[in-house]
């Protein structure tokens, strides 16, 4: 799992991501992607679209959705 430490939190997510990988990392990625009107984990295209194009379908900001979806993650 590729990660990088941006101010000693280790981040694993990104813009790129597919929908179904970052739900596949973390059991909580479903709540945060709903807390931003994204429902992901039940939509077909989680398997081929990205964090921000998701994002930008529901008009929200990609970078907070990712920031949002590191916090899940433990300081490093």
């Amino acid at each position: 799992m590729p990660s990088t430490s941006t101010g000693g939190r280790v981040t694993v997510f990104h813009r790129d991501m597919p929908i179904i990988a970052a739900l596949d990392l973390h059991p909580d990625v479903r709540v945060v992607f709903e807390r931003y009107g994204m429902g992901c984990s039940t939509c077909i295209g989680a398997s081929t679209e990205s964090i921000e194009a998701g994002a930008i379908m529901h008009c929200v900001d990609p970078d907070e959705v990712v920031a949002a979806l590191d916090r899940l993650l433990p300081d490093s």
